[in-house]
């Protein structure tokens, strides 16, 4: 990259208003900008008549993390995958747990730069089986993100998005059409909690994993991070269980993951395990087959079992695998069930560490 200016670059999920503003058609937020303001996502900016990125190719840093941290639990297990995000929101939730990236007003922030070819070679070189954007959400820089996932596919390398799932129709249909994989934040399973604590709206979420889930390729898990007394009561969670179950399939793994207290709820105490272990009793109630638990130490929890013989498939010890039981078809090795998700003939031997690199030593 030659200059600044290669970081500004046009969009075309927009159009222009009577009274002269433009609205900003990504997500449903539908920001109306004049000229010179972003939208509260920061990075997109009305600029020259025209909303533009102004992140293209920057980020807030990289690393190589098991695939299991995003968390994918049926994904290539034990794979490496190579993550980044760049600056700013669409939502604005009160519990951010990556507050310091996902609601930086400072471009400065984006420290680091990587071509998208750049990121795929990056990916390659350093033997990672998947290139992630998460910290903070990949819808609101789309451009970005796709082109990444266009070098990536020429190589061999698979993408993967962690995202809230707070999309309008239109970029959501490109934007999935790229993705190898999701982790959608399906963050509670009321409107009063959307729209209080996310500033956002329940029903957009659901329309973008039912969209995922039937309308396209991509292996779609969902993470709910449960906070004590806000969004995990048993009359919730039995609500949610069974909208998934009905709406989605028994086979979308669930992931139940543990608060704790950042950003503008730090008088909120962390969440026990008790809770998460519950969380996913409900759902196998329900008939969910691949419920777990996270941000707790909690093999059982964490594991993979067979839905037909509840065979230990795949153990999980934090980040670490350990028994292996499937065979390399995919399917039980007791029982020969298929087990949904994307594996290879053997389990990835990365482990649980976390690296962070910089791009400038794969260049």
């Amino acid at each position: 990259m030659s200059s600044m200016d290669d970081t500004v670059v046009s969009t075309k999920y927009w159009h222009q208003l009577d009274n002269g503003q433009i609205q900003c058609d990504v997500c449903p937020r539908h920001c109306r900008l004049r000229e010179g303001q972003r939208g509260l996502c920061y990075v997109r900016q009305r600029l020259d008549d025209e909303v533009k990125l102004v992140s293209y190719g920057r980020s807030s840093g990289f690393c190589i993390d098991p695939i299991e941290k995003k968390p994918l639990n049926h994904f290539y297990p034990g794979s490496s995958v190579l993550s980044f995000g760049t600056a700013g929101c669409n939502l604005a939730c009160k519990f951010c747990q990556n507050w310091d990236m996902s609601k930086s007003r400072e471009m400065d922030t984006l420290a680091d730069r990587a071509s998208p070819q750049h990121l795929a070679d990056a990916a390659i070189t350093s033997g990672c089986k998947s290139v992630a954007f998460t910290y903070n959400d990949p819808i609101i820089f789309l451009e970005y993100a796709i082109d990444v996932a266009t070098a990536c596919r020429e190589v061999g390398v698979s993408t993967v998005a962690v995202t809230a799932g707070y999309v309008d129709p239109k970029p959501r249909a490109q934007f999935f059409s790229e993705m190898d994989a999701a982790n959608v934040d399906l963050k509670a399973f009321s409107e009063r909690f959307y729209h209080k604590i996310c500033g956002g709206h329940l029903a957009s979420v659901l329309e973008t994993l039912q969209y995922i889930k039937h309308e396209t390729d991509t292996w779609l898990e969902i993470t709910t991070l449960l906070i004590p007394e806000e969004n995990d009561s048993d009359k919730e969670l039995h609500a949610m269980c069974d909208w998934v179950v009905n709406h989605l399939g028994t086979e979308v793994p669930m992931h139940f993951t543990a608060f704790h207290p950042d950003w503008k709820m730090r008088d909120i105490p962390s969440t026990s395990a008790t809770t998460l272990r519950r969380a996913r009793k409900i759902a196998i109630e329900h008939g969910v087959r691949f419920p777990y638990t996270g941000n707790v130490h909690d093999v059982t929890g964490s594991s993979t079992y067979c839905h037909r013989c509840s065979a230990l498939l795949i153990e999980r010890d934090w980040y670490q695998l350990g028994r292996w039981g499937l065979t390399d078809a995919g399917r039980c090795a007791s029982c020969e069930a298929l087990i949904a998700g994307h594996f290879d003939a053997a389990p990835g031997t990365f482990g649980p560490t976390r690296i962070p690199i910089q791009m400038q030593n794969f260049r």
